[in-house]
């Protein structure tokens, strides 16, 4: 039986804005082993009067950097626990978590691939963590990225996205920006794009809300791809 996991103090080490939304938290984690691409923490924040939040948060980084995890975090309205990670987290504080969780939204270079990789909004943060380990320990598996989000300026790791996507011979970014005159959601032509583009993936990760992950796996078992390989993460209502 596997041990339950216990809460322990990590330190954030650095807090920077990533998007006008999302902000960027290091903090310094005391693990046995390393997490795996794709699993999150639990976070518990505790009120002087001794009320406690508590939310769970994907880890961003590569696990070949496991003595730090980054967390990126959106600031949601009335978020008690994102609105504190917003405006009152510095680095020096010691946060409660326990972690790392999750054992079926995961990848590591020994699954192999093609890897399609569909995000929506925030939920691209798991699949940061994959891509960043990909390029340091497989960097021959192909992958492509379709991400969701509203603007260019709401892209989470857009410097770094674009990067990849013109430095990475086998990394592939296909954006679809959601606002503005030509706005346009995923739909079933820009799944076929990136089918045709990437190949038939042997594994594909969706993670995002729970409408976003509803109909893109309904899309993507229209285009044909088994949902045995179909893997999903879903946030929010």
């Amino acid at each position: 039986m596997p041990t339950p996991l216990t809460w322990q103090d990590a330190t954030i080490t650095a807090a920077v804005p990533e998007t006008p939304r999302v902000r960027r938290l290091t903090l310094a984690v005391g693990w046995p082993a390393p997490f795996r691409a794709g699993q999150h923490v639990d976070v518990r924040l505790t009120a002087p009067d001794g009320y406690q939040a508590q939310r769970s948060y994907s880890i961003a980084s590569s696990p070949t950097t496991p003595e730090t995890i980054d967390l990126l975090i959106e600031r949601l309205d009335d978020g008690e626990v994102s609105g504190f990670f917003a405006d009152v987290a510095e680095p020096g504080d010691a946060i409660e978590l326990r972690g790392p969780i999750g054992g079926a939204f995961v990848w590591d270079p020994r699954m192999g691939g093609p890897l399609l990789l569909v995000a929506g909004g925030s939920g691209v943060v798991p699949l940061l963590s994959m891509l960043r380990h990909r390029a340091e320990a497989a960097p021959g598996v192909p992958a492509l990225l379709l991400y969701s989000a509203r603007t260019a300026e709401d892209v989470i790791a857009r410097d770094e996205l674009l990067r990849r996507d013109a430095e990475e011979p086998g990394f592939r970014l296909m954006l679809a920006l959601t606002q503005g005159p030509s706005g346009r959601r995923i739909d079933a032509g820009r799944i076929a794009g990136a089918l045709a583009a990437l190949g038939m993936p042997a594994h594909t990760f969706v993670c995002g809300g729970n409408p976003f992950v509803s109909a893109i796996s309904d899309l993507l078992v229209e285009a044909g791809l088994p949902a045995r390989t179909i893997r999903t993460e879903r946030f929010g209502g």
